[in-house]
């Protein structure tokens, strides 16, 4: 039998639309609890040092009301940890930041930053929080993941979904296969994300040690003629129908 796949949903990009106009609409909280009706098996929200789309009241808000679970994305500051110790998401997700990109760029560097992640994958799961790296597809990464203490990590693919021919992307999800059965056999969960959509997620959802998939951009593009809840569904169904048909 395999295993499961579940879906986090990455709401940032509602609020991207409400922050566009300084408004308290459309509400990213609201559309997290109709993608959890719809059958999301959490959400996510990147709390970004520049404010850009999520907002620390989202964060707060969602986690006092969620039926599943927060996944809070955030980078590996003083200011973040003391929020996500205040807050206490059942996950963290530490991810590289940088203010002038337009969205997250390549994997966390865990090996050249292990003190820091370290300190603070400790003092989060101290406080029961449970914490993922999200890196790339590169074993020397994944060993320095586990020596940090983080239980998860989140396979960057970005450079799957951006793959300009059959070939490329080829190459690209066999590194993603690497990885993800290599941080399988040494006890990690392994998770995945970025620039997934409707056209490319199932490779990925059959890769059959992945626990999770984590899809916001092209999960919110569809909602906005779908609606959210038809996007939720059909997204849940593409990566189930990839797992069932996994060998």
């Amino acid at each position: 039998m395999n295993a499961p796949i579940y879906l986090g949903v990455n709401v940032d990009h509602v609020a991207t639309v409400r922050q566009a106009r300084g408004t308290t609409y459309p509400d990213p909280v609201h559309a997290a609890l109709i993608a959890e009706q719809a059958g999301a098996d959490g959400i996510t929200m990147h709390l970004r040092e520049d404010r850009r789309h999520i907002q620390d009241h989202d964060i707060e808000r969602f986690a006092a009301s969620t039926q599943t679970k927060l996944n809070f994305e955030m980078a590996a500051t003083a200011e973040m940890q003391a929020l996500a110790l205040r807050i206490k998401p059942r996950d963290v997700c530490l991810v590289p930041e940088k203010r002038e990109e337009l969205t997250t760029e390549g994997g966390l560097d865990v090996s050249a930053n292990l003190d820091r992640i370290t300190e603070l994958t400790t003092a989060l799961s101290e406080s029961g929080i449970r914490t993922s790296l999200f890196i790339d597809p590169d074993p020397h990464q994944i060993d320095a993941t586990r020596q940090a203490g983080a239980p998860v990590i989140e396979l960057h693919t970005g450079r799957y979904a951006e793959a300009d021919d059959d070939s490329a992307r080829a190459q690209e999800l066999a590194a993603l296969q690497h990885a993800a059965t290599y941080a399988h056999d040494l006890g990690l969960i392994v998770n995945a994300g970025h620039g997934l959509h409707y056209h490319n997620v199932q490779p990925i959802a059959a890769i059959g040690c992945i626990h999770e998939l984590n899809i916001g951009h092209g999960l919110i593009a569809r909602a906005l003629f779908a609606g959210i809840e038809v996007a939720t569904r059909d997204m849940k169904r593409l990566m189930i129908d990839a797992r069932a048909h996994h060998v």
